[in-house]
């Protein structure tokens, strides 16, 4: 179970991330702006929530590395074949193949960002 820990982990520092980049635009709104007020209001929404997943992220993330070393216990090889077993790890696959999809696509958009905000620099 080694590797486990590093998908919530990443999620997690993702998601904290995220909730910096929010924090730090939060600071240009201009509250004398009727339209900004209420994105302040929902970005302190938003802010809440995902620091509160990170954490949580976070936490598993430990928690699980804490287990990697438990002793494997028996398994019951008939319940392992049960297809929703199957259907389990086929949904967990799908849904990190999902993930990888939507990093590509935002990858290239988030890059053009970055290098224009590193050329206003120079």
């Amino acid at each position: 179970m080694p590797v486990l820990p590093i998908l919530p982990a990443k999620l997690g520092e993702l998601i904290s991330a995220m909730a910096e980049n929010l924090a730090v635009h939060q600071k240009a709104l201009d509250l004398t702006d009727q339209n900004s007020r209420a994105e302040d209001a929902a970005y302190e929404k938003l802010l809440k929530d995902l620091r509160q997943v990170a954490a949580h992220l976070s936490v598993t993330a430990n928690q699980m590395a804490d287990y990697r070393d438990l002793a494997m216990g028996r398994h019951d090889e008939k319940a392992m074949m049960h297809p929703r077993v199957e259907d389990a790890f086929e949904k967990f696959v799908q849904r990190k193949r999902e993930l990888l999809t939507l990093l590509e696509q935002t990858e290239e958009r988030d890059n053009q960002l970055l290098e224009m905000m590193q050329a206003n620099k120079r």
